[in-house]
């Protein structure tokens, strides 16, 4: 199969090239322990994970938190988060294989993530992933991250692709928004959070074995209509229980 037109692929990184929630899940716990908050990381990913930490840590206090003290608390989580997740970095099981097949078929291949560039490196020039990317956005490209399009918005600018024949593939629910929002499709990954939890994805899958670029081409044509993105779902408060 080749893409008659040009169609592009466009990548989250963590819970999508990587199954990595559950190591963020307990950077954060750890992190909040030691400030002695009481929040569940877990449920707090389920809702918020995709963007930037120092928005999610935004969410958790009750009062309001300056900016550097925000940013230190981030870069505290991504210590904690790299030590205890240094000898588990793997690609998503299938990952290569579906990549090299998408650009033999014509795909253009996009990196947008809320992470800053310390740490895509991190996981993709330590996994030799960055080959397969045509362009790559992070948290520092964009003015607002996800729920809101602008990282999307500008993956898909870069790579010179209409948002329609972009299909993004997340596995949060603030991604899947996003993408909503830059009139582009998703594919959901159940590697964070249920596949029920999702609102309208193309499909879900657990990873990239058996999964191909003439698979996403059928699931482009059967689903022609770009879901509008739910206001409900893409609220970012977090509520304290």
């Amino acid at each position: 199969m080749t893409a008659s037109s040009p169609y592009a692929l466009i990548f989250d990184m963590d819970g999508v090239l990587i199954d990595n929630t559950a190591y963020q899940a307990r950077a954060f716990q750890l992190l909040f322990r030691d400030l002695g908050l009481t929040t569940n990381a877990r449920r707090l990913l389920e809702r918020e994970n995709g963007m930037p930490a120092t928005k999610i840590l935004e969410t958790v206090f009750t009062s309001d938190v300056p900016k550097k003290k925000l940013s230190t608390y981030a870069d505290q989580r991504e210590f904690l988060y790299r030590t205890i997740y240094w000898d588990k970095r793997r690609e998503a099981p299938g990952l290569t294989n579906f990549l090299q097949a998408a650009r033999a078929a014509g795909f253009k291949i996009g990196l947008g993530t809320g992470s800053g560039l310390d740490t895509i490196g991190y996981i993709i020039d330590h996994l030799h992933l960055r080959q397969y990317f045509d362009v790559v956005i992070t948290k520092d490209d964009v003015d607002k991250g996800k729920p809101h399009a602008d990282t999307y918005v500008l993956t898909a600018r870069e790579l010179g692709v209409a948002p329609e024949q972009c299909v993004v593939f997340e596995d949060a629910i603030v991604g899947e928004q996003a993408a909503y929002k830059a009139g582009m499709r998703c594919i959901a990954l159940s590697t964070s959070i249920k596949p029920d939890k999702f609102q309208a994805p193309l499909t879900v899958i657990k990873d990239f074995i058996d999964f191909t670029p003439e698979k996403v081409m059928e699931l482009l044509e059967q689903h022609p209509e770009i879901p509008k993105p739910s206001k409900q779902m893409a609220k970012r408060q977090y509520m304290h229980v």
